[in-house]
């Protein structure tokens, strides 16, 4: 399902339009005697925004249904799109203005991995909001290695506790699969780091013998999978578990097929999940309107967190309507309020499963992409070693805080944001704090030494070291 602009649409649309605009000319009759200033125009007000059904395209539909976009000049259609490749190839051919993608996409694009092209960003979707799941099968033989408290798993659980189920697989001579949803995602990275924090080894690349597959001397056979067939295909026994984001882990629970058994804000919380991203040539021929796209998207992302998420179960009745994700409204509203549920009955605090604005969420730290591309080398996407300097200036170049910081400068002095909601610019660095992000083996990570990074891990790429 997709929104068009249909000749029934249209009408809506326009309503819509005049609607705002006659809230606009009832605030500025109030105050004839303050300076008004004309918004400069953008190059191209009719745009078309693609996404993938998952919950956190919810700053694209909440900018839509508030009017945000419209009070920005902008007449946006929001299109759903089959997987994240789709997606990506109709943002570089020009058929969408932009889109939702993953954190990973346009570092990928740009280096070459797959597809190649120049594609960036300056706008984070948000934070956390991905678990890892495995049938029920798969979770009942964890369960027997998982340390419980008052009759519950004691979270969170790693995969040490998955460790001997493989191992029963491989005694039956049967490969242990898992689903994510593509190569370059941040479930990719998120399922790969906790399976390696447990001692189970993941799989290689190996882009410049040929191989793409991941598989390279893996203990788990992971491919990929789209985000809304993930259920469906451990259903099937297709795959025995897989890492996406929601609604597709909570609705497993729901359907009774299968267990959450890690969150990634228990692997590695608070780093970019989703960005907004553009083609460079699309940024730089339509500059004016990509700060009223970025200006647009941040005022969605505070009113998704404003007031201890006060609007969250309006944004999961928005977001329940088939021409966005389509989920019912409980399966939604599990993650998006504030809890997470394991097994079935097992629900438990999750403030910042999603986080759409707490934390600078939408700034497009550099740090976030150097984690990224610390990830692609540590698993042979990036097949030779590069110095720490590459990785930096790679960060620079798709991670665009300087388009950003102009669009929050912006809704500053409108006054519809204040400073205090955006990080200081005349001191910021683009790096987040060491202490920042907690991962569930105990590494730290420093963006600003990836490759001392990469090399503290004892599975994975390190150095001048090649897939094999």
């Amino acid at each position: 399902m997709k929104h068009k602009l249909t000749s029934k649409a249209l009408p809506f649309r326009v309503a819509k339009f005049v609607q705002t605009a006659m809230v606009a000319c009832a605030l500025a009759c109030q105050f004839l005697s303050a300076p008004v200033l004309a918004a400069p125009k953008v190059e191209k007000p009719e745009l078309k925004f693609g996404f993938i059904k998952l919950t956190d395209m919810v700053p694209l539909a909440v900018a839509y249904e508030k009017g945000y976009f419209e009070q920005e000049g902008l007449f946006v259609t929001l299109e759903a799109q089959a997987n994240w490749k789709v997606l990506l190839d109709r943002v570089i051919s020009g058929e969408l203005d932009g889109a939702h993608m993953l954190s990973g996409q346009p570092l990928g694009a740009t280096i070459g991995f797959g597809t190649k092209a120049d594609v960036i960003t300056a706008f984070t979707m948000d934070l956390n909001g991905n678990a890892c799941t495995v049938s029920n099968d798969v979770w009942g033989q964890m369960k027997k290695a998982v340390p419980m408290e008052k009759g519950k798993p004691v979270h969170p659980i790693k995969a040490d506790a998955l460790k001997p189920v493989i191992q029963g697989f491989r005694d039956k001579g049967m490969p242990f699969k898992m689903g994510m949803v593509f190569p370059v995602s941040t479930h990719n990275y998120e399922l790969r780091y906790w399976l390696a924090a447990g001692g189970i080894h993941p799989g290689f690349y190996a882009p410049d013998k040929g191989d793409v597959t991941g598989q390279i001397n893996a203990d788990v056979l992971i491919s990929v999978t789209p985000p809304p067939q993930m259920p469906a295909t451990l259903e099937s026994g297709t795959i025995h578990g897989y890492c996406v984001g929601e609604p597709w882990n909570q609705q497993a629970v729901f359907k009774g097929i299968g267990v959450p058994v890690v969150t990634n804000y228990d692997i590695r919380n608070n780093v970019s999940e989703k960005v907004f991203g553009v083609t460079k040539a699309w940024a730089e021929k339509n500059p004016r309107t990509h700060i009223a796209v970025v200006k647009a998207l941040i005022r969605a992302g505070k009113w998704l967190d404003a007031n201890n998420g006060a609007n969250r179960m309006e944004a999961v009745k928005i977001i329940s309507k088939p021409n966005y994700v389509g989920a019912d409204m409980a399966v939604l509203a599990n993650s998006m309020t504030g809890t997470f549920e394991y097994e079935k009955g097992d629900k438990r605090p999750a403030a910042d499963f999603n986080v759409f604005f707490r934390y600078h969420a939408t700034y497009p730290f550099q740090s976030d992409a150097v984690w990224y591309l610390t990830q692609m080398r540590r698993w042979g996407q990036i097949p030779e070693a590069k110095p720490d300097s590459w990785y930096l200036e790679i960060a620079k170049q798709v991670y665009r805080a300087d388009i950003y910081q102009l669009a929050a400068k912006e809704l500053i002095a409108e006054g519809k944001m204040t400073a205090a909601d955006f990080p200081d610019f005349s001191k910021h660095t683009g790096f987040r704090p060491v202490q920042h992000t907690k991962f569930i083996d105990g590494i730290a990570f420093d963006g600003r030494k990836p490759n001392a990074y990469i090399d503290s891990f004892k599975i994975g790429l390190k150095g001048s070291e090649k897939a094999k």
